[in-house]
């Protein structure tokens, strides 16, 4: 059975020059006609044909989709990646301008700060031994034990904060040599 462009128009529920399209796409193929006279398409091999190419531009849409989704993903996975590393170099600034220090710094000057407290203390008996062991009152050597402890702690309050020392500890880290000009930086 063969319709016309107007019906087969109306059945895909196109305009007819959508249709001249879809001829020239070869989409749709007329049967040869003779002047004068109307285009005429078969109706069963132009729906299965139309049908085709509907699903061939509809996986198309859905590539174009994928492809799409696939891009979102990775410019969203380059952005994460360059947020985290412009909060990286902005972390090493300030590491650099001494604003912010590393846990494995302070850890390592706790560390050293815990050890001369330990060397204090245990040269403490040595100190005191013999000058404790010439007094008779207890309340005396209570006292002079009291001022030694007393003399430990006045030395581990003058501790303070050495910008320099951290300074340091980063340059031996990072390789760079006991100063840091911009050569040697960048």
């Amino acid at each position: 059975m063969t319709i016309t462009k107007k019906e087969i128009a109306e059945i895909f529920n196109v305009s007819q020059r959508t249709i001249e399209r879809l001829v020239q796409e070869n989409v749709l193929i007329p049967e040869s006609a003779t002047r004068g006279k109307p285009q005429k398409f078969e109706v069963h091999e132009s729906v299965k044909r139309y049908t085709s190419y509907l699903h061939d531009k509809g996986a198309a849409g859905q590539k174009d989709a994928e492809t799409q989704r696939m891009e979102k993903e990775r410019l969203t996975a380059d952005l994460r990646y360059k947020e985290g590393r412009a909060t990286i170099t902005e972390l090493e600034a300030q590491e650099l301008q001494g604003k912010m220090h590393r846990s494995e710094d302070v850890a390592a000057f706790t560390e050293d700060l815990v050890y001369t407290i330990r060397g204090m203390m245990l040269a403490l008996p040595g100190r005191l031994a013999i000058d404790a062991a010439a007094m008779t009152d207890p309340a005396e050597v209570s006292a002079f034990i009291r001022g030694e402890v007393y003399a430990i702690l006045e030395e581990l309050s003058r501790f303070e904060y050495d910008p320099e020392k951290y300074a340091e500890r980063v340059r031996e880290r990072r390789n760079w040599s006991g100063s840091s000009n911009d050569e040697e930086e960048g």
